[in-house]
């Protein structure tokens, strides 16, 4: 009889349906409802500079507590060593060459509010799918992504046209020169040949109009006029752009209005703090997607004082330590709104700390912990190897880590999937659903290989050996540290990505990061016996990437970086651009 049979299957078959009814929410995301979310993007902060990332005197509580409610990542990628390319393909899901937002040149990023180059619309951002879906979208703090195209208020780079319903903060980026009474950083050393052209040029002009007073010199005053009408000029051309730079370019925007022009930098980090707190109080009856771009921890290190001298790291530390109370301030607010389940966090940087930046034997730049090179690096890990922390209670297992390779670039398929949208089909996406990694339910990253460039030129790539769980690292160039083996370009203060600044390495150098995660022992055929295969399989891979690539215009071209007056946004009417809407209020 069968009847005995069914008896023993049933009890059976319960634990199946029921096993299969527990784990129903973590390997079908159709199950879980739309979520909130709120991504938090640091300016130039290194993984070193992180509690949960090993560093034990920098205190960051709150970006601890995301990484031990959820899950942290230690190989997170950003796809450019540098803000305007990284932002670029952390808001388009793909490498920022695809979108003409990588430089061919030594201007690798956007310069001015006034330059023409900028995020093309035809480029597809998350929030402009999760706008589509019904989401509330809001970028608050940083945007360095362009402004205008053609005239004044075209703004067609602008964030409002790029998805995201409500902009407050800076179109630009954060800079000493904003700073009155720092050293103005922006061009530092062009700027020096500019004035020393400007000073030779007047001595000769003076020396003429002296020499032909005292008949020492036969010139006509026609010649000597202009002499002067060029030295004036050559003056003009350049001053009006660099000696305005804090009025140019340090503006605080709210959607298309100016609200601070020049920005008062005294209360710059409490207005970000309060729009962020009221966006999500505004929109917590519907989804929304909070994007704070935060200028913590970028020069001039805007630090208020209740954070000053509180650390053991100087002004650096002060102001990591700050945004990390910013940090505890908005996961406060996500809390007391009752969101916290329903909410999605993310966490990173958008490349490595700058170990170059610093003024009189202070450190201004972050730090990179035990990883090689730093901002500006398009192949070493220090200048892309950056704090990567997702947060969902209940959906995402706490306190997990994942060392998997994954990317900045991750953030767009993962955001459209879970708010229900698509990718776009007409283009590729180099970004990869995070969800089931994050979740557990694979145990492997899908991305199979990685490529790293600095500009547009391609300097590293990595391969994630998926059967055997290896990653190894080939550096087709790199930076020539100066001065030798100091681990940066000092004498710089950027290091290059072509040129006499660089070393071409054939064969490649060879590094298998599970092994050497700081790269110091590059690996041979003498040493390695897999050396020739993996070299051969990276080059396919590169190949069959390059394929992938097509022209597109170039977005960070000389002419579209240079300052354009035209395209000056202005409270006022140009040149006299001034106000402070926020001290109105």
């Amino acid at each position: 009889s069968s009847f005995p049979l069914l008896c023993f299957r049933s009890p059976l078959v319960t634990l199946l349906i029921f096993g299969l009814l527990l784990q129903a929410p973590f390997t079908q995301p159709s199950t879980i409802r739309r979520p909130n979310f709120v991504l938090l993007l640091a300016d130039d902060l290194g993984i070193g500079d992180v509690g949960c990332y090993g560093n034990d005197t920098i205190r960051t509580p709150n970006i601890d507590r995301l990484a031990k409610e959820g899950v942290k990542l230690t190989q997170h990628i950003a796809a450019a060593p540098l803000c305007t390319p990284s932002r670029a393909a952390f808001l388009t899901g793909r490498y920022p060459l695809r979108s003409g937002m990588d430089a061919v040149n030594d201007y690798r990023v956007i310069f001015w509010n006034a330059g023409s180059g900028g995020l093309p619309p035809n480029e597809t951002t998350f929030a402009k799918i999760l706008q589509h879906q019904g989401y509330s979208t809001g970028l608050i703090g940083k945007w360095h992504q362009g402004v205008n195209c053609e005239s004044r208020n075209d703004h067609c780079h602008h964030p409002l046209k790029h998805g995201f319903d409500y902009f407050y903060g800076m179109p630009f980026t954060l800079i000493s020169d904003c700073q009155p009474t720092e050293t103005p950083e922006m061009d530092r050393a062009f700027r020096r040949k500019l004035w020393l052209s400007t000073q030779v040029i007047g001595l000769i002009t003076l020396t003429a109009v002296l020499g032909r007073l005292t008949g020492l010199i036969s010139v006509s005053w026609k010649t000597l006029t202009c002499l002067a009408v060029f030295s004036l000029l050559f003056f003009s051309s350049w001053f009006s752009s660099y000696g305005f730079v804090r009025y140019w370019n340090c503006i605080m925007m709210r959607n298309h209005g100016i609200t601070e022009q020049p920005m008062v930098t005294d209360r710059t980090t409490s207005l970000i703090l309060r729009e962020s707190i009221s966006f999500i109080e505004r929109n917590k009856h519907k989804p929304f997607l909070l994007f704070l771009s935060f200028l913590h921890s970028h020069t001039p290190l805007l630090t208020t004082e209740k954070f000053l001298g509180r650390s053991r790291h100087g002004l650096y530390g002060d102001n990591v330590e700050e945004m990390d109370w910013m940090v505890g301030q908005v996961l406060d607010a996500i809390d007391k709104e009752g969101l916290k389940d329903t909410t999605l966090v993310y966490f990173a940087s958008d490349h490595g700390g700058w170990l170059e930046r610093q003024e009189d034997k202070r450190q201004l730049g972050g730090w990179n912990g035990i990883y090689k090179g730093g901002k500006a690096m398009g192949g070493w890990e220090g200048g892309i190897r950056v704090p990567g922390i997702f947060r969902w209670p209940g959906v995402l297992p706490a306190g997990t880590v994942i060392d998997e390779p994954t990317s900045l670039m991750d953030i767009y398929p993962t955001v459209v999937h879970l708010a229900g949208g698509a990718v776009p089909q007409d283009r590729v996406i180099d970004g990869r659903d995070l969800l089931p990694l994050l979740r557990g339910a694979v145990a492997r990253s899908e991305h199979e290989f990685l490529f790293h460039y600095c500009g547009v030129h391609l300097h590293a790539a990595r391969w994630h050996q998926k059967d055997t769980g290896a990653v190894w690292k080939a550096h087709y160039v790199t930076p020539i540290f100066s001065p030798p083996g100091a681990g940066a370009c000092y004498d710089r203060g950027f290091c290059p990505c072509f040129g006499e600044g660089v070393t071409h390495h054939e064969p490649p150098l060879l590094f298998e990061l599970s092994r050497d995660p700081s790269e110091a022992k590059p690996l041979s055929a003498d040493t390695e016996p897999l050396f020739d295969t993996v070299i051969r399989r990276i080059g396919r891979a590169i190949e069959e990437h390059h394929r992938t690539l097509t022209p597109v215009p170039e977005q960070l071209s000389v002419s579209n970086v240079v300052w354009k007056p035209w395209l000056q946004p202005c409270c006022g009417t140009f040149p006299f651009c001034w106000c402070d809407k926020e001290g109105d209020n």
